[in-house]
């Protein structure tokens, strides 16, 4: 069994900043990717970012390329995204994703955390 716990959602102003950690525990894995995926309301699950766990590989959604940045501490099991120049429409909530072997596909990914809410203030 697999724990992802994700933290550092919050309330920031467009054009801030912010980071998402997410914290893996229980097993250590080293294959595949991990991920972030976004759903709003109403809206379908959508990926944003994923890296491949020796971390040599990453992916983005066209809409946060160059906004966004995933990087992994492996020693911590632990995924970050880093948000710059943050947008209204990036306001959702945000998913951690573990050990999938289709870096942008959300069902092909085994684990998922609780989710974190991002709200971006206009």
């Amino acid at each position: 069994q697999v724990q992802l716990v994700e933290s550092g959602g919050g309330l920031v102003r467009a054009g801030g900043s912010l980071r998402l950690s997410c914290a893996a525990s229980g097993r250590t894995f080293s294959t595949y990717h991990m991920g972030w995926f976004r759903q709003a309301p109403g809206k379908e699950r959508e990926f944003v970012a994923a890296i491949s766990w020796s971390g040599g590989k990453t992916y983005y959604a066209d809409s946060v390329k160059g906004r966004f940045t995933i990087s992994n501490d492996n020693a911590k099991n632990t995924v970050y995204l880093q948000m710059n120049s943050l947008k209204p429409e990036d306001t959702s909530v945000y998913y951690c994703a573990a050990d999938g072997y289709r870096p942008r596909e959300w069902v092909s990914y085994d684990y998922w955390g609780q989710g974190t809410q991002v709200t971006v203030s206009s």
